[in-house]
């Protein structure tokens, strides 16, 4: 399984993660409608995403359906919220000692 953070670091496939949360499930054709590459460059990246556990597959007749699985997306935010915590403090601390120069 690839790591999370490597599978969203592109830009393209942070949109397919976001079209599969608002959708619910896509097939191929429809999400690679939405850019200006081909099917094949598509599919690369959600194979990327399919390996980090990002995305599940199913095979509908002749067409592979996409849905997101956020489950790994806990450890991003995991990640993203003690940075979030760490300058929320840094700048409430700064507040106050401006407040107290001022003063």
């Amino acid at each position: 399984m690839r790591d999370p953070f490597r599978a969203i670091a592109d830009p393209t496939r942070r949109q397919l993660l976001r079209m599969l949360a608002e959708a619910g499930e896509l097939a191929l054709h429809e999400m690679a409608a939405h850019f200006s590459m081909g099917r094949t460059a598509v599919s690369k990246h959600l194979a990327i995403l399919e390996e980090a556990g990002l995305v599940k597959s199913r095979k509908v007749g002749r067409e592979t359906r996409y849905r997101l699985d956020a489950t790994p997306l806990q450890e991003v935010q995991e990640w993203v919220s003690f940075y979030e915590q760490f300058w929320t403090q840094r700048i409430e601390r700064l507040r106050q000692l401006l407040e107290e120069e001022s003063q």
